[in-house]
């Protein structure tokens, strides 16, 4: 097993990050985890209730310190759905799905959070307004159109590649289109 300490440096250097980018609002942050890729192990294989308990503690900093609503999507044997608390799902009006993830059915990311958050449920889809993927989880799906790469200075948790992303408004228009506020003359006639 990697060294969880270790673990831990590298998710808080990846929270600073986050946090001095100034992107990540009280909106809705989703996080893709594999402990196993952190460990140095293929994806599924090698859970590690330890690693997630290292990554929760900085990502809940993240909350703490931002407001937003932590997403963890779960691995494909509960279809990437979300640990949410009730009171986002209900805010967001998220519907609500039977299950309970656990190590081998949704990730030890997943099942760690799960039993973290004060009121968890599950949720099978969302549109966040940023995002970090550890271990190429693939969180893309639960993104708000259009997502962006936040370029971080820390590359990798552990072993495992991370992609953190943040969205904007998708732009549209063309040539003509104006995008900043500005006084605008003329016609389209």
């Amino acid at each position: 097993m990697k060294d969880v300490a270790a673990v831990q440096s590298d998710v808080k250097n990846v929270v600073d990050g986050l946090l001095d980018s100034g992107t990540v609002k009280s909106g809705v942050f989703v996080v893709g985890c594999s402990t196993s890729e952190i460990a140095g192990e293929r994806i599924g294989t090698s859970g590690s209730e330890a690693i997630a308990e290292a990554v929760y503690k900085e990502l809940h900093r993240l909350k703490v310190e931002t407001g937003a609503q932590l997403a963890f999507q779960c691995c494909e044997h509960l279809n990437r759905a979300l640990v949410v608390e009730r009171s986002s799902a209900e805010a967001q009006k998220w519907p609500v799905v039977s299950a309970i993830p656990v190590p081998k059915a949704g990730g030890s990311m997943a099942s760690y959070a799960y039993k973290q958050m004060q009121d968890p449920v599950l949720v099978e889809s969302i549109e966040a307004d940023g995002g970090l993927d550890i271990g190429d989880t693939l969180i893309g799906m639960h993104l708000k159109r259009v997502a962006v790469p936040l370029r971080l200075e820390q590359k990798a948790i552990g072993e495992a590649h991370i992609t953190a992303a943040k969205t904007r408004p998708p732009l549209i228009g063309g040539a003509r289109a104006v995008y900043e506020t500005q006084q605008v003359e003329g016609s389209c006639d």
